[in-house]
């Protein structure tokens, strides 16, 4: 988003410094998350990480079960325990919370570590094939339209320098949502 911004604001600085006599600027604009969805590739790395993050789910609900066993035999016991062994029954509960609330935290690492490493590639080629639209079509700037929130990033953006179609065409991908004729 931030880099976008900066793509933004490059060119907007430099169409009103005037250079844009001596340089043509042409900015295109695309929706890459789209064109993600539209990659064969995403499917089976949706199942991949579907799987690796069931592992950390399996052991997550181990651990809670774990602990919700923990407090039952507490509250059952509670009223006959002596001092030495409440305290230590609440540390025990409270290790178990812990180690699962580590454990969560360490899962939720692995698992975006492991999507950043199988979508790099895809990522890469949809970078590739945007670039080549963009040289082959002359344009200077392409915008991503694509924005985590779903909030519009472009305002007034004209259907011909839309890529979309392009660089479907470029990766060799059909169907999906319709998008604007690229230029």
């Amino acid at each position: 988003m931030k880099k976008l911004l900066k793509v933004a604001l490059v060119a907007i600085c430099i169409l009103s410094t005037g250079s844009f006599a001596r340089a043509q600027v042409k900015i295109g604009y695309i929706a890459v998350d789209q064109v993600l969805q539209l990659m064969p590739e995403t499917k089976t790395i949706r199942t991949q990480i579907d799987a690796y993050s069931k592992q950390f789910q399996d052991q997550i609900d181990r651990l809670k079960k774990e602990s919700d066993d923990k407090i039952a035999a507490y509250q059952k016991g509670q009223a006959t325990m002596t001092d030495a062994a409440r305290i230590a029954a609440q540390g025990d509960i409270n290790d178990v919370q812990r180690r699962t609330e580590e454990y969560r935290n360490t899962a939720e690492q692995s698992v975006q570590a492991k999507v950043q490493e199988l979508i790099k590639p895809v990522n890469d080629k949809i970078r590739a094939a945007i670039t080549a639209v963009a040289k082959e079509k002359g344009y200077t700037y392409v915008l991503n339209t694509s924005s985590p929130d779903g909030a519009e990033i472009l305002v007034v953006m004209p259907e011909t320098d839309d890529l979309m179609n392009a660089v479907k065409a470029k990766l060799g991908l059909t169907g999906g949502a319709p998008a604007a004729a690229a230029k």
